[in-house]
């Protein structure tokens, strides 16, 4: 069968698997930014504490994501929610990192400004400093996304959702039936959606 003849004998599976790839990333990366942005304004004004906010999420992060998620397994079991932790802990470090970074580079003279127009830390916070960090933050979003989206594909290994199914079921079989066809179709469905997520 070719790959086209494929697509359309799977439709129904593959485009389940594409929204459930998509749901997957987009809930990991929208937890990750309310915890990293959550650490990261508790934390930027004390210079020790954000080192170590940044140095505890980099210490995740270099943990190798087959073994992070192996990690899982015994605490959550297979499914969804292994992947979803794994996957929200390494999306974490480009978010408290950018956010930290962030609200640090706005200009303490606007700050001060705020301050004497008889503004309190929560106006000062919400109305100048998170609007003028929130070019840096998202890069630190974006990063995140790109991220989890390329990393969600090893989630299959713990039995998680989506199209990284497709991939490595293809490879357990390679050489045999329509398993080139399945590498492809969830290759090009995570690269679709990387774009169609970058441009969001």
């Amino acid at each position: 069968m070719d790959f086209f003849g494929y697509l359309r004998e799977n439709q129904d599976m593959l485009t389940f698997s594409f929204l459930q790839y998509a749901s997957m990333v987009f809930q990991c990366v929208l937890a990750a930014t309310a915890i990293g942005m959550a650490v990261a304004i508790a934390t930027y004004r004390t210079p020790w504490l954000a080192a170590l906010a940044t140095g505890t999420a980099s210490v995740v992060f270099t943990v190798p994501s087959l073994a992070l998620f192996g990690l899982m397994v015994p605490v959550f079991g297979l499914g969804v929610l292994p992947a979803v932790v794994a996957l929200t802990l390494y999306a974490l470090l480009p978010i408290i990192r950018n956010g930290i970074v962030g609200l640090s580079s706005v200009d303490p003279a606007m700050v001060d400004a705020a301050r004497g127009m008889g503004m309190g830390r929560l106006a000062i916070l919400t109305k100048v400093e998170l609007p003028l960090a929130w070019p840096v933050v998202l890069t630190g979003i974006r990063v995140a996304t790109q991220l989890t989206m390329g990393v969600g594909a090893i989630a299959a290994y713990v039995s998680g959702p989506g199209l990284g199914d497709q991939i490595f079921s293809g490879l357990a079989r390679l050489g045999g039936a329509n398993s080139l066809n399945a590498i492809v179709a969830g290759t090009v469905g995570i690269v679709v959606l990387a774009l169609l997520f970058d441009a969001a």
